[in-house]
């Protein structure tokens, strides 16, 4: 692989990604979200450490014209996209479906789907007239089994799944390969604060247990990437040890943290 775009990568699992690819050689690599402080932040340290070609594209993932006018501000050498990895999405809020806010719902509605459409349908586009390239979605446990009060977002993550399968489906006659990773709870994310609104103190909800860390979720978005050309890893489901399910969790406490002297 050569030209790798990461979406949603100024933070957590997208931001894990850009340091894991880095790391493995590749020529180019395209992060994007719309907190520009935090992609230069994010370049300026990867640049520190490996030596590629790092382009910025911040802009609003929910608007169609956003990502297109991105997408085509690109240097023509860096339009080849080998590597889409549709990280970009979020969860809003935690309510029963009669209490739930019409503009969270709808705010993880253009994210977490309309966003990876956006960005799929520009990009694939390249991919298809080169018969070749990997589309590699980031889908939730939550796209697998629903709990209480996560109706919306497990419905938004329900259709990333299904759409997954489907593209795989449109793309395959084309040589592009397409996945998903479907992770359970992840730390080192900004899952939880934006799911309670910034609220700090909600959104610890790590304390007694050991969840995923978002490198732990970015070394099996690069493990599929990286298999051969005739390989496509069609889907990973994982969770941290002692989460079972989306609602079955050993909270006995921090069990794998390295222990203090």
């Amino acid at each position: 692989m050569k030209t790798v775009l990461i979406t949603g990568a100024s933070s957590g699992i997208g931001k894990a990604c850009a340091f894991v690819f880095a790391e493995s050689g590749i020529q180019n690599l395209i992060i994007c979200g719309r907190r520009m402080d935090r992609l230069e932040e994010l370049k300026s340290n990867l640049l520190k450490l490996h030596s590629l070609e790092i382009q910025i594209l911040s802009f609003d993932i929910r608007s169609f014209d956003e990502c297109k006018h991105a997408l085509n501000s690109l240097p023509e050498e860096l339009k080849s996209i080998d590597v889409l990895i549709n990280n970009a999405g979020l969860a809003k809020g935690l309510d029963f479906i009669h209490e739930g806010k019409l503009e969270d719902w709808e705010t993880m509605l253009d994210t977490n789907i309309k966003g990876l459409l956006y960005m799929t349908k520009l990009i694939s586009a390249g991919m298809v007239s080169r018969q070749s390239g990997h589309i590699i979605n980031i889908c939730s446990t939550a796209g697998k089994e629903v709990y209480p009060k996560g109706n919306v977002y497990c419905a938004s993550k329900f259709a990333v799944d299904a759409l997954t399968k489907a593209i795989r489906q449109d793309l395959v006659s084309c040589g592009i390969r397409v996945s998903q990773v479907a992770p359970g709870h992840v730390e080192n994310t900004e899952f939880a604060l934006n799911r309670f609104d910034g609220d700090v103190e909600r959104s610890k909800i790590y304390s007694d247990f050991n969840p995923l860390t978002a490198k732990d979720v970015a070394d099996a978005i690069y493990f599929i990437a990286s298999r051969p050309a005739h390989v496509n890893i069609q889907d990973i489901l994982m969770m941290g040890t002692q989460q079972a399910s989306s609602t079955v969790i050993d909270r006995s406490g921090r069990n794998y943290d390295a222990p203090t002297s």
